[in-house]
């Protein structure tokens, strides 16, 4: 992989620095800019600065670096629960995270057969996506994916374990919701006494029932795609296109019918929460959909095992009345517990925010697809203006931003920016542009490319969700278990050192964790240096914190513009402009200056705080 040099910072200040104290409270300052003003917005920003740390987890701890395509879990090995020891939550912890999302950690669907240690078989391998199988495809909302514990018959006690290890480090812990759909295999068998397994009672002869749990083809049988092939040339368990569903159950992705494309989700069957598809979408939610309630058992039975949050997976494909109804009740046991949904439709991010009552939504289509262009050496900076004066306009701080996770591409892939760097001003953008939650991606801060072919998910610039794998540069810092970086080379560690600095000063500062914004496009416009094609800036602001965030994203150039904040913008943030102030760059840990003529090399970004001159 090629080295990773990033700007060089002057002497350094101690992230000690960072630590400024908050509530969240919203921010005590001068409410006299009008409304009309083009460069903001009225939104009184919240303090929902989580730092969430994202790993799949049956690849995080895995030591092994064989890496055949379509290899076992002999062959390539697998991660365990055991393996997120102390040593490694306190280096998560250190490097400013505050919430970890364990991808995966429910039962789903697998070719792996754990019955010999007390666990279930494998699955038909016709209707199972790679060997180690979708983390997606539930098998058993109740129970634990056996590939994580060391014990397979104590899973549920080694993850419980986990959870208390997370709380133990001064983390929380995020688990996922799968709310759409199920692994065609599905059938609780640690499901709580007394409780019918989704499917129990429905009635078969009907394509739709409001208390049906699933959609039915009476008189049909399930058509496995012929070109499935999970395994290439080797055969899984069972694997011969014959798997016997009768009738056939809808497919996850909204597909009626009994033969499912190989693009379809095929390997799941979409769950009914009162919804006749087939007749213009006709809701029938009073009285409570049966699915309803038995998805909020599950929630609840999560929320109890101490879990701190849900992902919630393609959500929007759910009614938002069921999110209207279920959120509530969990937080009736559970109150202070988080929902995220997964979104990707703006003109119902306010729906789903305000009547589905979503604590957060991905901000995928829109800040994360304008970085990602820009990041790609096209776009242009009009798209992060776009971005907060339109899409998430009101509720910035309710947006969750990413630059990588299980479904996207790595930055340092060739089907993205080939080049981690390109991270640095975008990840600044991503975590400091509003109050909100900011996430990355295990491997994305050591640059980690997803190199190779796994197997079912083929050479795609994503590491893998289907496959037992171990991720490269992500084994170089965690070392055999150290996790220290010992193995990193210097471009590496240094570009961690990045993520570590502006993660631990996102999480400690009280202009951004609750600051108001104001964007500084036009007053700098017509700046010689200033091209506002590429480079952006702005300012977070509270009684507390004054601070200002430049941002190069050019490959190539280095600008040297003078950084213009405009009298009525220094009002408004309470200082006076006949005054003079000094700059600290606190992201690069470089020494105040007493002017805003700038050298941005390429691929850089700064945040500085604003204090009057002594």
């Amino acid at each position: 992989m090629k080295k990773l040099l990033l700007p060089a910072a002057a002497a350094t200040l101690a992230l000690a620095s960072f630590a400024y104290p908050f509530s969240s409270s919203p921010a005590a300052v001068p409410e006299s800019l009008s409304l009309a003003d083009p460069n903001t917005t009225d939104e009184v920003p919240q303090d929902h600065k989580l730092v969430i740390y994202q790993m799949m987890t049956r690849l995080f701890g895995n030591k092994v670096a064989a890496n055949k395509p379509y290899g076992t879990v002999t062959e390539n090995g697998v991660g365990k629960f055991n393996d997120i020891n102390d040593t490694a939550l306190q280096a998560i912890k250190k490097l400013g995270v505050s919430h970890v999302w364990y991808t995966g950690v429910l039962e789903h669907a697998t070719m792996t057969d754990h019955s010999k240690a007390g666990g279930p078989g494998p699955d038909d391998a016709d209707v199972v996506k790679g060997r180690a199988g979708s983390p997606y495809a539930i098998r058993d909302y109740y129970d634990i994916a056996p590939d994580l514990a060391v014990d397979v018959k104590n899973r549920k006690q080694e993850f419980d374990a986990l959870v208390k290890r997370t709380h133990a480090n001064g983390l929380k812990v995020i688990i996922d919701f799968i709310p759409n759909h199920v692994a065609r295999s599905y059938a609780s068998n640690a499901k709580p006494a007394g409780t019918i397994d989704l499917g129990g009672q429905d009635d078969k002869t009907k394509a739709f029932a409001p208390n049906n749990n699933f959609y039915y083809l009476p008189g049909k049988t399930l058509v496995v795609p012929k070109a499935g092939n999970p395994l290439a040339a080797a055969l899984g368990p069972r694997e011969d296109g014959k798997f016997n569903e009768t009738p056939a159950k809808a497919t996850g992705n909204d597909v009626f019918s009994e033969a499912p494309k190989v693009d379809d989700w095929y390997e799941t069957v979409k769950l009914n929460y009162g919804v006749d598809y087939q007749s213009e979408r006709k809701p029938y939610f009073s009285p409570v959909p049966d699915t309803w309630v038995k998805m909020r058992d599950i929630l609840v039975y999560w929320a109890q095992k101490d879990v701190d949050g849900f992902r919630c997976d393609v959500a929007e494909m759910v009614p938002v009345e069921f999110w209207a109804y279920v959120i509530p009740e969990v937080k009736k046991v559970k109150p202070d517990i988080v929902f995220i949904g997964e979104a990707y439709n703006p003109k119902e991010y306010k729906t789903y925010l305000d009547k589905g009552r979503f604590d957060y939504l991905y901000d995928k289509v829109g800040l994360y697809d304008g970085l990602r262009r820009l990041m790609s050496g096209g776009g242009n900076t009009e798209d992060i203006t776009r971005v907060w004066k339109e899409e998430s306009r009101g509720f910035g701080s309710r947006m969750l931003r990413f630059l990588e996770n299980h479904d996207e591409q790595r930055i340092a892939s060739k089907d993205f920016a080939g080049d981690a760097r390109t991270a640095i001003p975008a990840m600044t953008v991503s975590a400091t542009l509003a109050s909100g939650p900011v996430m990355i991606y295990f491997g994305q801060e050591v640059g980690e490319p997803a190199n190779g072919s796994e197997g079912f998910s083929g050479i795609d610039g994503r590491t893998t969700i289907f496959d037992y794998w171990g991720v490269p540069e992500h084994q170089k810092w965690m070392n055999g278990g150290k996790f220290d970086g010992g193995k990193l080379d210097g471009g590496q560690k240094q570009l961690r050192e990045f993520y570590s600095r502006l993660l631990n000063l996102t999480a400690g500062s009280d202009a951004i964790r609750r600051g108001k914004f104001y964007e500084l496009q036009d007053a700098n416009n017509l700046g010689k240096q200033y091209d506002q094609r590429i480079v952006y800036s702005y300012l977070r602001y509270t009684d507390k914190q004054k601070l200002l965030v430049v941002a190069n994203f050019s490959k190539d150039k280095t600008l040297k513009p003078t950084i213009e904040i405009p009298k009525s913008a220094l009002t408004i943030m309470g200082l006076d402009p006949t005054k003079f102030y000094t700059y600290t760059d606190l992201l690069n840990n470089a020494p105040a200056t007493e002017n805003l003529t700038l050298t941005l090399p390429p691929l850089s970004a700064y945040v500085f705080e604003i204090n009057p001159k002594k």
